[in-house]
């Protein structure tokens, strides 16, 4: 394990060590895996967001360590953070775009948060054997060197990014204490494959959505899907239909690159594939998904908007990844955030997601508590 960007002082013996680095690869893919048992985004999927590139990050990964075992461990990154990115088109956000266009850096800070920009929520790993009270006191030592970290960095803002309900169950006393408020994120939809075959899942649906859906999936006559486990000479036609998605979604904080999208097949081998769509032999949609054997979650779906809709390539995506997770023994399709419309109707449940948010300057913390409802993306109620 390489030196640590910075460390706390030396400490009691017994008492817990937070360490910050700068690479996960100072950490070690089995000492952070054992943190974060069951989840599907782990070392080898952070490792590929980290060599991906992205414009206007820096990572870090905090860890907090006891008799020289790694108890808690969380990533991070750092960037100058629009306070606007979450606003809905409208004229508050046209009147802001106006104003950064003669102060560029106007309602942008620089943030400094826990968890990470491009997984699904924001886990906050603890070794299997640390449990009940010692989880929180553990949590604590992370948030305040973490706070450290933050000022060493010249970052006002300190954050936790999408925090599932659960982990805000357990732990919103202590964001609170800590001076923490929050506002509601993107929820999370799901559905258990608790059923055998696809006709068993149409059963489930209403009886209008039902009828949809099988009109729908007569598309598959004029559909071919292709399963791959790399872009090969498709990569640039897949980044142009990410662009064009991207371009069309209300949201945007992270602009993903080539090296994000082959990296994660790379890094996750046997744990990812790419789900192409052809119509004829024009590549219409691409759908990137990461999996172990429990759960697949859809990270990214893109589509040629104009060209694509016509043949309802969503639905299909839908489709073909529900009997992927059938034909592999899966038992729970993620589905991701946001458009919820579509995946409640088709059965998904939602889990709400928090943001946490603290600005070191009192004054300026108070201002953000106020206007915070502007920003909070909860799309809980479609």
């Amino acid at each position: 394990m390489s030196q640590p960007l910075l460390k706390v002082p030396p400490q009691p013996m017994g008492d817990p060590v937070a360490e910050v680095h700068v690479s996960i690869r100072a950490i070690g893919r089995d000492v952070w895996n054992a943190c974060f048992p069951g989840q599907v985004e782990d070392y080898d999927c952070l490792l590929a967001i980290e060599e991906a590139g992205l414009e206007g990050f820096e990572w870090r990964y905090i860890t907090v360590t006891e008799g020289g075992r790694v108890s808690a461990a969380m990533p991070a990154f750092l960037c100058l953070y629009a306070l606007d990115t979450t606003l809905e088109e409208g004229f508050l956000r046209r009147s802001m775009r106006k104003v950064q266009r003669h102060f560029p850096k106007f309602l942008k800070l620089r943030l400094a948060c826990l968890g990470s920009p491009c997984t699904e929520t924001g886990a906050i790993g603890f070794h299997p054997d640390v449990d009940g009270e010692r989880r929180g006191v553990l949590l604590a030592e992370m948030l305040s060197f973490f706070e450290q970290v933050a000022a060493a960095e010249h970052c006002g803002l300190i954050g936790l990014k999408d925090i599932p309900e659960p982990t805000s169950a357990e732990f919103g006393a202590l964001f609170a204490a800590r001076g923490y408020a929050t506002i509601g994120g993107l929820p999370t939809a799901w559905l258990d494959i608790d059923f055998k075959t696809v006709d068993e899942y149409l059963a489930r649906l209403s009886s209008g959505t039902r009828k949809d859906m099988r009109r729908k999936m007569k598309s598959f006559e004029q559909v071919r899907v292709e399963i791959r486990t790399d872009f090969g000479e498709f990569l640039p036609e897949v980044m142009a239909l990410y662009h064009d998605t991207r371009n069309r979604s209300e949201w945007q904080f992270e602009e993903l690159t080539p090296a994000y999208f082959q990296g994660i097949l790379d890094r996750m081998s046997g744990r990812s594939f790419c789900a192409f769509y052809f119509v004829e032999d024009k590549l219409m949609a691409a759908n990137l998904i990461v999996h172990d054997e429990r759960v697949a979650i859809d990270k990214f779906f893109c589509m040629d908007g104009e060209k694509g809709r016509p043949y309802n390539l969503y639905f299909l995506s839908w489709f073909t990844n529900l009997r992927y997770c059938l034909d592999n023994g899966l038992s729970r399709y993620q589905s991701g955030q946001a458009y919820y419309e579509n995946k409640v109707r088709l059965g998904s449940k939602l889990t709400a997601n928090a943001m946490y948010f603290r600005h070191r300057n009192p004054f300026l913390q108070g201002l953000l508590r106020l206007v915070s409802p502007l920003f909070s993306t909860d799309e809980a109620d479609v």
